[in-house]
């Protein structure tokens, strides 16, 4: 038969050199917290009536458990051997004669007392047990809260110096080299237009100088598209160009038709 199994190993017998001392094992009763809570799983085990207790077959049973817990721990089982002399004595007493003559109240019953104590320890067993169902959160743990303050308190203002503002001056400008946008505009002066109020202004019979048909209001994109709309002309063989001598004034006139 194997007494052990350390480690995966089993032991059939034990080793010559164990010292085991002798409060090394204690053996307690989970199912029962005292001769109370004994008293009563007995009672509600076999079904019986807690204000009619049949005293002789509890006794019995009582002691039978009794027996086995004295014979591991005597100090374990001194609270039942008090409750085993108070079996005893009840049932002593219910053996004895009663006198139908006597006044009840002179001779109340033995059990009276042990069943008072009974149902209260009912009441405070089921009690706690109701207690132990209870969640744990908010019976033996709190969470903790911490309240976030939205009230912002004011620093003190930084110490700004003209090697700040320089710099910060200078950030900014750089940031602003890099948004820098080139819009296209549709210039309002048409070659077009210019090619034909060109041939207007010149006659067939007449030269006219180029700088006569320059506007100087209209500036530098009036000459440039003076120019380009005479120089369209040209290319079409529609005006005349005529120079005298080189660096001489130009004078344009329209071209007359062959024959």
């Amino acid at each position: 038969m194997t007494i052990a199994t350390v480690r995966g190993e089993p032991y059939h017998e034990l080793p010559r050199d164990l010292f085991i001392p002798p409060d090394a094992l204690e053996v307690f009763l989970e199912t029962f917290e005292g001769p109370l809570d004994l008293l009563l799983y007995l009672i509600r085990r076999q079904n019986l009536d807690i204000l009619d207790i049949p005293i002789a077959r509890i006794t019995d049973q009582y002691m039978h458990y009794v027996d086995l817990m004295t014979g591991k721990r005597l100090a374990l089982a001194s609270d039942y051997l008090v409750m085993a002399a108070m079996l005893a004595e009840i049932k002593s007493r219910m053996l004895m004669p009663r006198t139908p003559a006597r006044d009840e109240e002179d001779d109340p019953d033995p059990r009276a007392e042990l069943v008072r104590r009974l149902r209260e320890y009912e009441q405070f067993r089921d009690a706690g047990e109701r207690l132990d169902a209870l969640p744990r959160m908010g019976r033996e743990l709190a969470p903790a809260r911490v309240a976030e303050s939205m009230e912002r308190v004011p620093g003190p203002a930084p110490r700004v110096g003209v090697d700040e503002l320089r710099d910060a001056f200078a950030a900014v400008m750089e940031r602003a080299a890099l948004n820098r946008h080139h819009a296209i505009r549709r210039e309002a002066l048409s070659v077009r237009e210019r090619m034909s109020e060109t041939l207007a202004l010149v006659d067939g019979d007449r030269f006219v100088v180029l700088t006569d048909l320059l506007d100087a209001r209209e500036g530098r994109a009036g000459v440039v598209v003076t120019f380009l709309a005479v120089l369209e002309l040209l290319k079409a063989r529609l005006l005349e160009l005529v120079q005298s001598e080189p660096l001489a004034p130009l004078y344009l006139r329209a071209r007359q038709p062959h024959g």
